[in-house]
């Protein structure tokens, strides 16, 4: 075996990098990372692996690193579900900017190895605006999951038929609305996870549940959502099964990420609406909890935010003063000294 001599450093252990790769998912994976975080690294670190070759990680130089972020910003033509070929966005770089951070930041810690990652500025990206939903966008939104376009034919009359899947779609819709989850979340959902009775719908934690970083939660359906939910559920074989998928699709197989946002951008098509994608609804109601007299650190707990840094943000955009939030909320500061 090849094993280091008593007294030398670790900086002189012989590790490639696909052997590094996999320890690092792996003790990421150990660490409570959610499934989404772990796919997204073990996709950027592959890439590059292929892009690089496999090398021992202490032949690893900074511009090792600039190159292949280069490289992705001008040359590489990524494949995507939709056949776009489009140039990667500023924030896609920065996210592989931060995949080499806590890469090479664990190698340093475990190994003693330099970090080529920390000589490396943070790729500079413009913020993309907050989009939202007005009150009409939904209600044509909620119109295109009930009936079909419109059929023209020179024999018959301007038609519209009822689709087969509209009892769901208008459910899924409604509940993305009410609650605010990430695609993840919702797609994640069993049947027992929610009661009709009260609106109480449990983010369970860990991966099972879908959440950002594990961290479960509780969030609410008002009436209107939850008669959509029993109603679509009343028509499914299963939905009386506590441990059934919340939604399927046509094959009987939960949603997961990617077919929920195509339908959703299905469903905005025919409703005429740019820009129809999952978290644009969670966008819709942090704004509309906001305006309607909801405070800040509700919609923290309510959206699952670790920080208030994304809530200040909607804050601004509804206008909302936080620090005034605050000061009604503190508990030291309503009570009689």
């Amino acid at each position: 075996m090849n094993r280091s001599s008593p007294g030398t450093s670790k900086s002189k252990v012989s590790l490639s990098l696909a052997k590094a790769i996999d320890g690092f998912l792996k003790f990421k994976t150990a660490e409570g990372l959610s499934q989404r975080t772990i796919t997204s690294y073990e996709f950027t670190l592959g890439h590059w692996l292929k892009y690089i070759g496999d090398r021992e990680v202490s032949d690893i130089q900074s511009s090792d690193l600039t190159g292949y972020l280069a490289w992705l910003r001008t040359e590489y033509k990524p494949r995507r579900w939709n056949g776009s070929s489009e140039p990667l966005s500023a924030k896609s770089i920065r996210n592989v900017w931060v995949t080499f951070r806590s890469f090479f930041g664990w190698l340093q810690i475990e190994f003693k190895f330099p970090n080529p990652a920390k000589e490396i500025t943070a790729p500079k990206f413009q913020k993309h605006p907050v989009e939202t939903f007005s009150k009409e966008d939904v209600e044509k939104i909620l119109k295109a999951c009930v009936y079909s376009r419109e059929s023209q034919t020179e024999e018959r009359k301007k038609f519209v038929m009822r689709r087969p899947s509209s009892n769901r779609d208008q459910a899924i819709v409604l509940m993305l609305l009410d609650t605010g989850l990430r695609a993840t979340e919702l797609c994640s959902l069993i049947i027992n996870d929610v009661d009709l009775k009260t609106g109480k719908v449990t983010i369970r934690h860990g991966v099972a549940g879908g959440a950002k970083g594990g961290k479960g939660r509780t969030v609410y359906l008002g009436k209107v959502a939850r008669k959509a939910v029993w109603r679509y559920l009343a028509s499914r074989e299963d939905g009386d099964d506590p441990d059934a998928p919340l939604f399927i699709s046509h094959a009987d197989r939960a949603f997961n990420k990617d077919s929920l946002r195509v339908l959703i951008n299905r469903l905005g098509d025919r409703a005429e609406i740019k820009k129809a994608y999952p978290h644009k609804f969670r966008h819709t109601f942090a704004i509309t909890y906001l305006r309607s007299g909801g405070d800040v650190f509700t919609l923290q707990s309510l959206l699952g935010h670790g920080s208030l840094d994304m809530v200040r943000h909607y804050a601004q955009i509804a206008e909302v003063d936080v620090e005034q939030a605050h000061r009604k909320a503190s508990p030291a500061d309503n009570m009689r000294l």
